[in-house]
């Protein structure tokens, strides 16, 4: 196996500011990683995301990864907890307005605008939420499939409006714990800094760093 192939790591997503953001926390640990996603593979049949959990459906992900691929993969399942809605929108934060639209942005504004609806009537005070990130590592070794996951947390609060322009899904309507900027409206170093995603990276950068070198 050449170098180039070593260092390559498949991310089950289509998420270019996913795919970015996990490139540079990985860079950390692997500066010549080259992180792949689903548009840079051959199609294959992707699962269906129907665990009640984050690391379940991150699990699954990765192993169709790895199985479809035969590179070491990375998945992440991600969403918005808040507490007023007993911790809705949860694994269903990517189709919480329905069904995933093709179109990211469309997809991101209707959640975002049904999740405000929705807290419309909650005073400041009882809108906290977490973010939440459960992130697989799966990879061939010998004739097994070896898994390893990690879990990050970022707490706040959801706004009653959208702000910013950067990252993506809810950042723009939520306000980490002693910020009064929205996470779209933070720096993408300050952001990966107190993220649930990049914790839940850096968790496990050294785990992929080793299993790569």
């Amino acid at each position: 196996m050449t170098e180039v192939t070593s260092r390559r790591v498949f991310l089950a997503s289509r998420n270019a500011k996913k795919i970015q953001e996990m490139q540079r926390i990985l860079a950390a640990h692997l500066p010549d990683v080259a992180v792949l996603g689903l548009d840079d593979v051959p199609a294959y049949d992707e699962p269906a995301e129907t665990e009640p959990t984050f690391v379940g459906n991150a699990r699954i992900k990765a192993l169709a990864g790895v199985h479809a691929t035969g590179l070491p993969s990375l998945a992440d399942d991600s969403g918005l907890c808040v507490d007023a809605l007993n911790g809705m929108p949860g694994v269903l934060s990517a189709r919480w307005a329905g069904a995933a639209q093709a179109d990211a942005s469309a997809r991101d504004r209707a959640n975002n605008e049904l999740l405000l609806a929705q807290l419309a009537d909650v005073p400041e005070e009882r809108r906290t939420a977490q973010f939440v990130c459960a992130v697989v590592f799966a990879r061939p070794l010998a004739e097994q499939v070896v898994e390893e996951s990690a879990e990050g947390v970022m707490t706040g609060r959801v706004i009653q409006e959208t702000r910013g322009n950067g990252g993506f899904g809810y950042d723009v309507v939520f306000c980490a714990d002693g910020y009064d900027v929205t996470t779209a409206e933070l720096p993408q170093d300050e952001k990966d800094a107190i993220s649930h995603r990049g914790r839940a990276l850096r968790s496990i950068a050294p785990l992929v760093a080793a299993a790569l070198d």
